[in-house]
């Protein structure tokens, strides 16, 4: 397949790409607005007194990755405005609670040329940076008529991923060959983008700026406010970034668990605040005591499940917590980043489903600061076994801290890059 036959494709679903969008938005009102910015009709929400920085960033795990390299390029380079685009409502979210008014955002055109060339006049980007690998066919070539240089940053390819690619050669090699920059994570990855037709001179090796996560500021006093809240002594197992069927799966291993650990606390944190109010009927069905952070209702020594259903706070709640379970990995999602309770000292447990992260998973597990369990049954073993286990719960925070800090410094090297293809003049 090549592009011209990818994009008249794209024109021809088109409609049915809508009519799903409109669908979407029946649970999810966002979807419904400003939809036309999806077709490339963007009205400018400010002047820029330059060129400003286009990065794009799918939804809110991308998002979250980028923002420290946004927040470096906003202290180092404060005259360069930054428009970000997402795809989803919660990227959209996640852009505003990082940066409020000191980002402009969009929803991402759709890859069709026309759409593109709209956006891309109306913004002038002086370059764009694509978060790990949301490539696109016609963005790219966009991009590269236009003479907006593209560097795909903190990419990665998974052995799935990559043979997807490798079935439209004629499609995605000639997009590879226009990149300017390719920032990969690991060697690994940055072997599958070679095979699939990258240049080498457009790859460099950076490491995963995921690394690179810090705690909070006033973490430890947030903490502690908390704890003296839900009752100092308590032990807390917080189930991070949970999907549809973990939330059930975690509140039966909690009931299970409460037969030895009657304090124990429970807190949820679903990845998808349209899921919040189901999470909280599920809680309430089970029979147990829920405080609703959302509602500012304030947990107690009572307190059996604590629903941390706000945006932007988990690593607030993560660092509050004794045990981390990271969702989207009993279910087949992929899982979610283990860095952030890790840099917290927390140790970490995760289900079997966790490409989107193996390389990570799978040395964070070899440092001992990782349990990968098989299901439900594996996680109430682990989590009983840290509990009447303190040592072993300290040190196995304290392996996955050391393998966080060791591994950090792709920052700076990704920075680099990004001043060096798409900052200065």
């Amino acid at each position: 397949m090549n592009r011209l036959f990818y994009t008249l494709l794209f024109y021809v679903a088109l409609p049915f790409i809508l009519a799903r969008l409109w669908w979407r938005g029946l649970k999810v009102p966002a979807y419904r607005e400003r939809w036309l910015e999806r077709l490339g009709f963007c009205q400018p929400k400010q002047q820029f007194n330059t060129q400003p920085l286009w990065i794009h960033a799918v939804s809110v795990g991308e998002t979250l990755a980028i923002v420290p390299l946004v927040k470096l390029i906003q202290a180092r380079y404060p005259q360069v405005p930054i428009v970000m685009t997402t795809m989803t409502p919660t990227g959209a979210e996640r852009v505003k609670v990082s940066f409020g008014d000191r980002v402009t955002h969009y929803y991402c055109p759709y890859d069709l040329p026309c759409a593109l060339n709209r956006f891309i006049n109306t913004l002038n980007p002086r370059g764009c940076v694509i978060v790990e690998t949301e490539l696109w066919p016609n963005l790219v070539n966009c991009c590269a008529q236009r003479g907006v240089p593209v560097l795909v940053a903190n990419a990665r390819l998974s052995e799935r991923s990559a043979k997807g690619y490798a079935r439209f050669k004629k499609l995605v090699q000639p997009m590879l060959e226009q990149i300017d920059m390719v920032a990969v994570q690991n060697e690994i990855d940055g072997q599958r983008f070679l095979d699939l037709g990258l240049p080498s001179r457009s790859m460099s090796v950076t490491g995963s700026i995921k690394f690179d996560v810090k705690a909070p500021d006033g973490s430890e006093r947030l903490a502690y406010a908390l704890r003296q809240m839900w009752g100092a002594s308590r032990k807390v197992f917080i189930g991070a970034s949970t999907h549809e069927g973990e939330e059930s799966e975690l509140i039966a291993v909690y009931q299970q668990l409460l037969a030895d650990f009657p304090d124990l606390l429970l807190v949820l944190v679903p990845r998808h605040p349209e899921r919040f109010d189901r999470v909280a009927e599920l809680i309430k069905q089970a029979g147990l005591k829920v405080a609703r952070r959302s509602l500012g209702q304030q947990p107690d020594n009572r307190t059996q499940v604590y629903l941390g259903d706000t945006m932007g706070e988990l690593m607030k709640l993560l660092a509050a917590s004794d045990i981390a379970f990271v969702g989207g990995s009993l279910i087949e999602r992929g899982g979610h980043n283990p860095l952030e309770p890790a840099v917290l000292k927390k140790p970490v447990i995760m289900g079997p489903h966790y490409i989107n992260f193996q390389l990570i998973c799978e040395l964070l597990a070899q440092a001992k600061g990782l349990t990968v369990v098989q299901d439900g049954a594996g996680l109430e073993t682990e989590v009983k076994r840290l509990l009447l286990d303190s040592d072993q719960l300290r040190e196995q925070g304290q392996a996955g801290y050391a393998f966080v800090m060791k591994n950090q410094g792709a920052l700076e090297k990704l920075y680099a890059l990004t001043e060096r293809y798409c900052l200065k003049d």
